[in-house]
């Protein structure tokens, strides 16, 4: 059974915040958004898939990846690498682009600063989301992200308990 997900927004604030406890070490939890061969495997919700086309994990670095559908459809985004804090947290600004990472101005950026602290169950992760207005976030909710990315998170959770 998979552990509860806090998941609330904040529409004056044009900001999400979401939690999970995961029974993993905080350095293997790092391992699975930092790497693409295993952020790949569970970042999309099934029955879609994540391929990352390159991660350059650093500071002002940047991970372009695809969202692929069952139909094999593709819809891109960028993340732009701020602050990493090595094990504790990473920022970054993500944005709906095309094959080349070239930004699509129309659709909405986020803002994403991902915690990670060790406690006695394991870790907790912690994503706290900032948008540009809440118009932003409302066409984002509209468009399946709470029930995508709690989806995202359980799978997580599950290729750690393998």
């Amino acid at each position: 059974m998979n552990s509860e997900i806090i998941f609330n927004t904040d529409l004056d604030s044009a900001s999400a915040y979401i939690s999970k406890i995961y029974d993993a070490d905080v350095t293997e939890l790092w391992d699975y958004f930092t790497q693409s061969e295993l952020i790949d495997q569970w970042w999309a919700p099934k029955p879609w898939k994540c391929e990352t086309d390159k991660m350059d994990f650093r500071e002002g670095g940047n991970w372009l990846y695809a969202m692929v559908g069952p139909k094999g459809e593709k819809e891109f985004a960028i993340a732009n690498f701020g602050e990493i804090m090595h094990h504790r947290s990473i920022s970054w600004t993500e944005a709906f682009a095309d094959d080349k990472g070239k930004v699509k101005t129309d659709l909405p950026q986020t803002t994403w600063l991902i915690g990670f602290t060790g406690i006695d169950e394991g870790t907790r992760m912690t994503f706290n989301l900032h948008f540009k207005s809440k118009e932003e976030l409302t066409q984002i909710m509209e468009m399946g992200f709470e029930e995508g990315f709690k989806m995202g998170l359980n799978q997580l959770e599950d290729l750690l308990n393998r």
